[in-house]
């Protein structure tokens, strides 16, 4: 399945309460030229901090991404970057408030199941396969050096994701030179506008 930005339909009824954006980085966190890091300054989304980003364990992980769904009462997206990406699916599988997550944009997913992965990944194996309980759209790049397009087309198939892909693009992070990103954005603006409201 791939994704195309759909047309908004014009609506007479009363706007919905706009949804909160929380921004899942991957290990190590996303520093001050990641566009995720960008995003957070230029459109106020907000980061969920973890407390161990050099030896990430999944519980404790999805532990925390619970704690900060349950913040608010507000519809919640989900923008992951990397390890964040298997964070969504693990705590999709797992927990009691996927109700509260409207859609989830999920970026450059690593093959955490690759012999080469670092040992402080291995907490994220093996790769939650379930199909996600809400509307998703993976972007793929063409020459991630953590995976390739074909594993992480596959992983989205699992997952009932939609797929988009950016070309040669790297892991999609601060070296790839995305500045804000604003394909990005227009790509979170399309996924959001093609679910219906509640």
């Amino acid at each position: 399945m791939t994704f195309a930005d759909p047309t908004s339909a014009a609506s007479t009824s009363s706007p919905p309460p706009s949804p909160r954006v929380l921004l899942l980085p991957g290990w190590l966190d996303s520093g001050p030229t990641h566009w995720q890091s960008r995003w957070e300054a230029l459109h106020g989304d907000q980061r969920v901090h973890q407390d161990d980003w050099l030896w990430p364990r999944r519980g404790d992980w999805m532990a925390r991404l619970d704690e900060v769904i349950l913040e608010s009462d507000r519809p919640t997206v989900l923008v992951a970057h990397s390890l964040g990406c298997h964070l969504v699916a693990a705590w999709s599988r797992h927990s009691q408030h996927t109700s509260h997550v409207k859609a989830a944009l999920l970026v450059a997913v690593p093959d955490t199941e690759r012999d080469d992965m670092p040992p402080n990944l291995f907490s994220f194996r093996p790769i939650v396969r379930e199909r996600l309980p809400f509307a998703s759209l993976v972007v793929i790049s063409s020459d991630d050096p953590y995976g390739s397009p074909e594993r992480a087309a596959q992983i989205a198939s699992d997952w009932g994701s939609a797929t988009f892909s950016i070309g040669a693009r790297g892991h999609v992070n601060g070296d790839s030179n995305l500045a804000d990103w604003p394909q990005g954005r227009e790509l979170l603006r399309g996924l959001l506008a093609a679910q219906p409201n509640p």
